[in-house]
C-alpha cells in the first residue's frame, strides 16, 4: 500500500503535508476542541519551519538546522535524530517505512522510520524545499534548480527530470497519469507522471510557491499575483480566480465543497471549491502564508498563534498564543493536537 495516497491511513495518520496527496488536511478527524493545556513540549535545536508528520505514534519533525526528529507522539521523547547536510524547509513524507525530505543541500533524503538509519539520498543542483510525494514506487519532487524529478522510491535512482525554468518551492500533486505542480516562472504545469511530458502549462501574473490541491477536478492553487486559480485538471483551463489584497504563498485545504486559503494580506478565505463564490473571509495577522487544514467542525490554522474557525462562517472557535509559524500546518488527531512552531518547540495540546 501506498501510505501518501491512502485515505484510510491518512485518517489513523498523517504522512504528509496536510494529511495526503490531496492536500485534505486530515477531513474525517474527529472535531476539534478547545486544548485545555500542554501534554508535553519538546526543544529543537533550531526554528521549525516545515510540518510534522505522525505514523504510528511518531512524529516526525524538520529543523531549520538541518536536524530531523522522531519523537514518541505520547511522552515527547526523541528514539532518534538524524543530522541532513543542510537546513530544512521541507515537510517529511511517509513511503512505507521510509521517512523523506527535501534538504537545501540539494538533496532528498530517505530515512529508516524506525532507526534514523539513511537507506539513500538522491541529488538535485539546488535547495529542495518541496515536498517529496510517491506514487506507485516512484518519489517526485520540485528543486530550486528549475526542475521537477522523479526517483526510483527503493532504491534513489533518478528515472527523469524536467526543467520548468523557474524554481519549484511548490510540492507537487501526483495523480495516476499526472503531476501537477507550480513553479516560479508564474505557471502551473501539468506532467506526464511516467516521463515528466508537459501536457498543459498556464500562466499567471507571477511566481508560485503555493502547492495544489484538487477536488471535483479542479487544480486549486495561489499566485504571487495576489490570485487564487481554479483550473480544470485535464486540460488548465482557467474555470474562476478571485483576486485577494497580497501574494499568495498559502496552498489551498480543501474538503467537500469547502476550500481554504490564506493570503499575505492577512486573511484567510473560504470558497465554493466549485465557483468560487467567497463564502467568508477573516483578518487573522500581518501576513498568513501557512497552509489551513480542515477537520470536522473546524478549520485550524497558525497565524500569529493557533486559531479554530468555524468552517460555515470563519467566526473564531478558540485560539490558543503559541505556534507562530510561516509555513507549518498543525496535526489535529483524536487525542491531542501537535503543533510545531518558529521558536524551535513542538507541543502536544490536549
Amino acid at each position: 500500500m501506498n501510505a501518501t495516497d491512502s485515505n484510510a491511513q491518512s485518517r489513523r495518520n498523517w504522512p504528509t503535508l496536510l494529511a495526503d496527496n490531496a492536500r485534505t488536511g486530515g477531513n474525517g478527524q474527529l472535531h476539534t476542541r478547545s486544548p485545555e493545556k500542554a501534554a508535553w513540549q519538546f526543544r529543537a535545536a533550531s526554528a521549525l519551519r516545515s510540518s510534522p508528520i505522525l505514523v504510528d505514534g511518531l512524529l516526525y519533525v524538520a529543523s531549520d538546522s538541518g536536524s530531523v526528529y522522531a519523537i514518541d507522539a505520547v511522552a515527547g521523547v526523541a528514539k532518534w535524530k538524524f543530522d541532513a547536510g543542510g537546513q530544512v524547509h521541507s515537510t517529511p513524507s511517509l513511503s512505507g517505512d521510509m521517512v523523506l525530505f527535501g534538504c537545501d543541500d540539494g538533496k532528498v533524503y530517505a530515512l529508516d522510520r524506525y532507526s534514523g538509519k539513511k537507506l539513500w539520498e538522491t541529488a538535485s543542483q539546488d535547495e529542495v524545499w518541496s515536498s517529496a510525494v510517491v506514487r506507485d514506487g516512484v518519489v517526485f519532487f520540485g528543486s530550486a534548480d528549475g526542475k521537477v524529478y522523479a526517483a526510483d522510491a527503493e532504491s534513489g535512482h533518478q528515472k527523469w527530470s524536467k526543467d520548468l525554468g523557474g524554481r519549484i518551492y511548490s510540492t507537487p500533486y501526483a495523480s495516476e497519469h499526472t503531476l501537477v505542480v507550480g513553479c516560479g516562472n508564474g505557471k502551473i504545469y501539468s506532467l506526464a507522471i511516467g516521463s515528466g511530458k508537459i501536457l498543459w502549462e498556464t500562466p499567471t501574473g507571477n511566481g508560485i510557491d503555493s502547492s495544489p490541491a484538487v477536488a471535483d477536478k479542479l487544480v486549486l492553487i495561489g499566485s504571487e499575483d495576489f490570485f487564487i486559480y481554479a483550473l480544470d485538471v485535464d486540460n488548465g483551463e482557467v474555470r474562476w480566480k478571485f483576486e485577494t489584497g497580497l501574494g499568495i504563498a498559502s496552498s489551498p485545504a480543501v474538503s467537500g465543497d469547502l476550500a481554504v486559503v490564506g493570503s499575505k494580506d492577512g486573511h484567510l478565505y473560504a470558497f465554493e471549491t466549485r465557483t468560487g463564490q467567497l463564502r467568508w473571509k477573516i483578518e487573522l495577522a500581518e501576513v498568513v502564508t501557512a497552509p489551513a487544514l480542515i477537520a470536522d467542525g473546524a478549520v485550524c490554522i497558525q497565524a500569529g498563534g493557533l486559531f479554530a474557525l468555524d468552517p460555515n462562517n470563519g467566526k473564531t472557535l478558540w485560539r490558543a498564543a503559541l505556534g507562530a509559524s510561516i509555513q507549518s500546518v498543525p496535526i489535529v488527531t483524536r487525542d491531542a493536537i501537535y503543533v510545531a512552531s518558529l521558536s524551535g518547540e513542538i507541543y502536544a495540546l490536549r
